[in-house]
């Protein structure tokens, strides 16, 4: 009965539809309203070929042993979400692309609605669990050319925040190990986190079951293990880069696509803004009809790092802690004084249809996890400004974390700092209706924003003139890791170079200079910051947490702060009355709105979100 449902849906909707540009056949399963807002969610399947002989796709790594159809075709399938207006006149004619960030589907934004965009999800990556709500990709297994199987050792790096008996390999899933009392398998405790050294975990004490590691004794609270063994059958991974370029030539260009779109921009978050950097930088805007793909693009939170997904045994689910940045860093080429090469994201002959970008980090993406956010600014030894393309902009938002934590923020552990509460998803938001105006009407987006050494907001880690916070320690020690490798380049381009760290200055309060500073930061109710120590109850306290930031409020009155010695002032000194600090929000919101960087209905929410916090911080105990 569900073939015969499915069947009838296809038919319905959009049938088997042969088309060209990769995809072959639309399977549309499931039909069915948005609610009450005039839009309709389309589900199902995109199915593609791609030709591996083809300059577009031979990029794909091991694409040359791929299975093929009797056409001599590599076949794949996406899951595919598709958000649309029931009536067309409501539409305006863009399409955003969701990138799925570990196979979650996109939400639907009220205000995109209101503004008649669609909205596109297809799966890219591979090793998302095949369950119900999650956007995958089935992409084929490479073999030798005798048809025999590749076998090669993977590896996975984690850590834990308490003591366990054992840890479930989730991002080894699609590796099932081939001969675990093998001379490949190891268990390595590393010194640090941003480093593979370490010392090697005796063989006797470890095993793996069921994709189950166990070690006797455990694993130790804030300690970095990486496990390598032998795997076979590697996955076409690349392949999620042609799923992307394929359904938006699909969307934009075939007269049987559900929705007519003339432009197309991607928003990809964290690990989907280091594809996006990396699926421009291999060339994939470029369809295989010779046509741009995407005409924008939004990487946030990517700072300069890419996906690790072009390569064989790609492990895309990973956090990827310390591992993300690879040379080239900048959009335009850079002579790099470790590989000798010099070459850019844009700057090479692969890119041949460049979109228009935008850059939005937080501040995390400039000090943590091996994102140095800085160098997609500055030269590969972090020593000299560079400027920005013409389709390029850069947006950095002062003293936020990698995302922001809900309010009332919390402690990881009693006495611990509270979570980064800073948000500037209302302004990643007004970017969006930025860029559709930049590709549909010309109309330039807001000037870039971000720390510069010339003006001295960009600074060595060294440098950075930290205040006493209370509960804080200085950051001058940390480091940013090394190099990833570039496959792409002879030798790997320097991989495991020490990274140089340059981060935004902060000022007398802690909070970063440079940046765009949205209300919380621009009238503070405290310091924000985009790193924070792991607590000592969690282990390494002198390591940072990855990818989390740290809050700390103000004192309440100028007394308060002097017995805690606290050098900033305190909300007395700076605003006397909650009306007071209302008028000074107001008046940034309002700055904000004039710059872009907010719209106008933002105004009333902002004040509200701060009304709401002055109260919290007057009342909290918290200190």
């Amino acid at each position: 009965m569900l073939s015969l449902t499915r069947f009838f849906l296809t038919s319905l909707c959009l049938a088997s539809i042969t088309v060209r540009a990769g995809v072959v056949r639309v399977e549309i399963t499931d039909r069915s309203d948005v609610g009450k807002a005039g839009y309709e969610q389309l589900t199902g399947k995109l199915h593609f070929e791609i030709d591996p002989r083809l300059p577009p796709n031979a990029i794909i790594a091991d694409v040359g042993l791929a299975p093929v159809n009797a056409e001599g075709k590599v076949s794949f399938t996406a899951d595919l979400l598709l958000w649309k207006p029931k009536d067309a006149s409501r539409s305006n004619g863009a399409a955003w692309v969701e990138i799925p960030n570990r196979g979650r589907e996109a939400s639907l934004l009220p205000r995109m609605m209101e503004q008649g965009f669609t909205m596109l999800n297809v799966g890219w990556e591979f090793d998302v669990p095949a369950q119900k709500g999650m956007l995958r990709l089935e992409v084929p297994r490479a073999r030798n050319g005798a048809g025999s199987p590749i076998r090669g050792v993977v590896s996975a790096v984690f850590a834990s925040d308490k003591l366990i008996e054992e840890k479930e390999l989730t991002d080894l899933a699609d590796y099932p190990p081939v001969d675990i009392a093998g001379t490949d398998s190891r268990l390595i405790l590393r010194h640090q986190a941003a480093y593979p050294a370490g010392r090697e975990v005796p063989r006797k004490r470890w095993s793996l079951e069921n994709g189950r590691l166990r070690l006797a004794g455990g694993f130790e609270p804030g300690k970095t293990y990486e496990v390598f063994y032998l795997s076979e059958a590697p996955p076409v991974a690349g392949l999620g880069y042609a799923a992307i370029r394929d359904a938006v030539a699909w969307l934009k260009h075939d007269p049987t696509s559900p929705a007519k779109v003339k432009q197309a921009y991607a928003f990809g978050s964290s690990q989907c803004g280091r594809f996006l950097r990396d699926f421009v930088y291999l060339g994939f805007n470029t369809d295989e009809q010779d046509r741009r793909a995407l005409d924008g693009v939004m990487a946030h939170v990517a700072g300069a790092g890419r996906l690790v997904l072009n390569q064989r045994w790609s492990t895309p689910r990973a956090i990827s802690g310390y591992y993300t940045a690879s040379y080239p860093f900048a959009d335009t080429a850079q002579p790099d004084p470790v590989s000798g090469q010099s070459e850019g994201i844009l700057d090479h002959p692969r890119v041949k249809h460049a979109p228009k970008i935008f850059y939005t980090n937080m501040a995390a993406e400039y000090w943590g996890a091996g994102r140095v956010a800085a160098l997609t600014h500055t030269t590969p030894d972090g020593t000299k400004d560079i400027a920005l393309p013409e389709n390029v902009r850069s947006y950095f938002f002062a003293s936020t974390s990698h995302g922001p934590s809900p309010f009332p923020p919390t402690s990881q552990v009693p006495g611990s700092p509270l979570a980064n509460p800073v948000n500037a998803n209302p302004a990643i938001l007004a970017l969006r209706q930025a860029m559709h105006r930049w590709v549909s009407e010309g109309i330039a987006p807001p000037p870039s924003v971000y720390p510069k050494l010339s003006d001295g907001t960009l600074v060595p880690i060294s440098g950075v003139r930290w205040p006493k916070v209370p509960g804080l320690a200085a950051p001058n020690a940390a480091k940013a890791g090394g190099r990833m490798r570039n496959p792409q380049l002879p030798g790997g381009a320097g991989e495991a170079t020490e990274l140089p760290l340059f981060v935004p200055q902060c000022d007398a309060d802690g909070n970063d200079l440079g940046g765009i500073r949205v209300p919380e930061v621009a009238v503070p109710l405290g310091t924000g910051t985009g790193w924070v120590f792991r607590p000592a109850e969690f282990g390494s306290p002198y390591e940072f947490y990855l990818l989390r930031g740290a809050w700390v409020p103000l004192a309440k009155t100028k007394a308060e702060r002097e017995a805690s010695k606290d050098p900033r002032r305190s909300l007395e000194e700076r605003y006397r009355t909650k009306a007071a600090y209302l008028d000074q929000v107001k008046a940034a919101v309002q700055t904000l709105i004039q710059q872009r960087f907010l719209a106008d209905a933002d105004l009333e929410t902002q004040l509200q979100q701060a009304s709401q916090r002055w109260d919290w911080v007057k009342q909290s105990l918290v200190r």
